[in-house]
């Protein structure tokens, strides 16, 4: 019994040792996701759609997430996620969106000829675009956008 006592006493110790420091990790600052607002006309001209730079640098496992400006209702503006379709009349329309680390592109596509599309869906289209890292939006519903900007901690978005 004592010889079990005392191999108990021996791993315990051994197990309560503290090793050598590791390296020095990042401060546990918050990270606030870029983010900014952009007006876009679509036409023949642009082919309807766009491409842009960022203006700042992300890195490979950032996520970039753009909200379209759908529908105003009781003064509140209604944020959703790309892509999204409509089922008009004429046939489907949808805006989309893809993105690598130096650019991302906005898109139309429809299953007529974009062309005969009125204005409204066409002119003066607002989305915003979030940038954020990966690992931060884990488990949140990126899909809602309120979820998003709260949990990225946006305040506001610039213009770009």
């Amino acid at each position: 019994m004592r010889q079990l006592l005392a191999l108990f006493c021996i791993i315990f110790t051994l197990t309560a040792c503290e090793g050598d420091q590791g390296p020095p990790g990042e401060d546990g600052g918050v990270i606030i996701a870029p983010a900014f607002e952009i007006e876009v006309d679509f036409n023949n001209g642009n082919n309807f759609a766009i491409t842009q730079n960022y203006g700042f640098d992300i890195v490979p496992s950032d996520v970039v997430l753009i909200y379209i400006s759908w529908e105003t209702i009781d003064g509140t503006e209604v944020w959703r996620l790309l892509p999204q379709t409509a089922i008009l009349d004429e046939g489907v329309l949808s805006y989309n969106y893809d993105f690598t680390d130096t650019d991302f592109s906005i898109f139309m596509d429809a299953t007529f000829d974009l062309n005969s599309l009125d204005s409204s869906w066409t002119q003066n289209q607002y989305f915003r675009v979030v940038v954020v890292p990966a690992d931060y939006i884990n488990g949140i519903d990126t899909a809602n956008y309120d979820d998003v900007v709260k949990a990225a901690q946006i305040s506001e978005f610039k213009s770009l």
